[in-house]
């Protein structure tokens, strides 16, 4: 699984908005690898970022 598939995963699961350092430490894997894939996730429009710093899965 790659770090953009864990970090949505994370999200889905958590039922509530993250911060990356969140994400980062349920997900076991580094915060910058957390905020490549969150760009990557809100590029795809697959999250969204209901308050500043923090994310969660586009309904």
């Amino acid at each position: 699984m790659s770090e953009v598939e864990l970090v949505f995963k994370v999200l889905k699961e958590a039922g509530k908005p993250l911060k990356s350092k969140e994400i980062a430490e349920l997900a076991g894997i580094d915060k910058k690898e957390v905020d490549k894939a969150i760009k990557i996730l809100k590029k795809e429009g697959k999250i969204i970022s209901p308050k500043r710093c923090y994310y969660a899965p586009a309904e």
